[in-house]
């Protein structure tokens, strides 16, 4: 019998889960689309070298590909390593920056989509149970045989 008079909640507990899965639909299919451009976008950046003509004739470009670990391994010049660096230090920053931004987008896309709604939905549901609770019950009638006798 408790629950009956709580059947509000109950309703908005399931409207607010059920509602929850498009959210997330969406959230993940925004981090996956974005994520994979962002690692493709990286990935390019990290294995893409840039010589001068001294280190072309030197022939640095076949021991210098892939990632810098690995050109490291497959025995790249140093000083090719260092003139590629900052470049590459740039491509890392930005990708934790636009993975920081996507984080922040999905926090506030989160709170936009499923906590503000499910807080108005709430605060309707106590309004209208409020109002329905001050109807239901008649306003207290003092019969004035009863308030001369108390005094």
């Amino acid at each position: 019998m408790a629950w009956r008079q709580h059947r509000w909640i109950r309703r908005w507990i399931i409207t607010i889960v059920i509602w929850a899965i498009p959210v997330a639909i969406v959230a993940l299919r925004e981090i996956h689309e974005e994520m994979s451009y962002n690692i493709v976008d990286r990935d390019r950046a990290l294995t893409t070298w840039e010589f001068t003509d001294a280190q072309r004739a030197a022939g640095a470009p076949a021991r210098c590909h892939g990632k810098p670990d690995e050109a490291r391994a497959a025995g790249c010049p140093a000083d090719v390593l260092a003139a590629n660096a900052p470049r590459q230090q740039a491509a890392l920053d930005e990708f934790a920056l636009r993975r920081n931004t996507l984080a922040s987008y999905l926090w506030h896309a989160f709170v936009g989509y499923w906590i503000v709604p499910a807080a108005f939905i709430f605060a309707v549901g106590l309004v209208i149970a409020g109002i329905r609770r001050a109807l239901r019950r008649p306003p207290v009638v003092k019969n004035r045989a009863q308030s001369t006798a108390h005094r």
